[in-house]
């Protein structure tokens, strides 16, 4: 009950960072989707391995909030970099961005799956106390950072669109087409 309170909290917190630090409350809201889908993969972790929910099960999601939340800010910062400050398309930017932030994100990931592996397979001693927390841990972070890269920036075309479309009315400005660009060539991008 209360770590399920904790989760929430959690959340919220870390919510409320971002929207200081994005000063946007619409990047937090698109980044905050990479929860969902660590619990869920935590859960799965869980299931498969035969694990138990348990408090210490629990406590590594709560952790889960904390770390999956750093792929999402990697990969929305950066595209709002390309945009803002080297003027590309929204697509053009999603498409640049998820290239050259995938090595990023998933090494990252992989020291943390990596470190948590021991724990995971019961080895060195009091290791079977923090079996569910490993566990939850490397389902939940394989599940968010397989599905940051092709959800997230999804979600942030879905919301800029809508932005986009909104502005557009607002202004009576006729809307045109969004796409990718006839010219741009994706193997070009380093």
């Amino acid at each position: 009950m209360y770590l399920g309170i904790a989760i929430i909290i959690a959340i919220f917190l870390v919510y409320m960072v971002m929207a200081s630090q994005f000063e946007s409350l619409l990047d937090p809201f698109i980044i905050i989707f990479t929860v969902p889908l660590a619990i869920v993969g935590a859960i799965w972790g869980l299931f498969l391995t035969g694990t138990t929910l348990s408090v210490t099960s629990l406590i590594g999601m709560v952790l889960l909030v904390g770390i999956v939340v750093n792929n999402g800010i990697v990969l929305v910062d950066y595209i709002n970099q390309l945009r803002e400050k080297h003027g590309h398309d929204l697509w053009v930017a999603i498409l640049i961005g998820g290239k050259r932030r995938m090595r990023p994100i998933l090494m990252t990931a992989l020291t943390t799956i990596l470190a948590m592996f021991p724990i995971a397979l019961k080895l060195g001693s009091g290791a079977e106390l923090w079996v569910g927390m490993a566990r939850a841990v490397i389902g939940g972070l394989t599940a968010s950072t397989a599905l940051t890269l092709i959800l997230i920036p999804i979600i942030y075309l879905f919301f800029e669109q809508i932005s986009l479309k909104r502005a557009m009315k607002k202004h009576k400005i006729e809307m045109k087409p969004i796409g990718i660009p006839d010219d741009f060539d994706i193997s070009t991008i380093k």
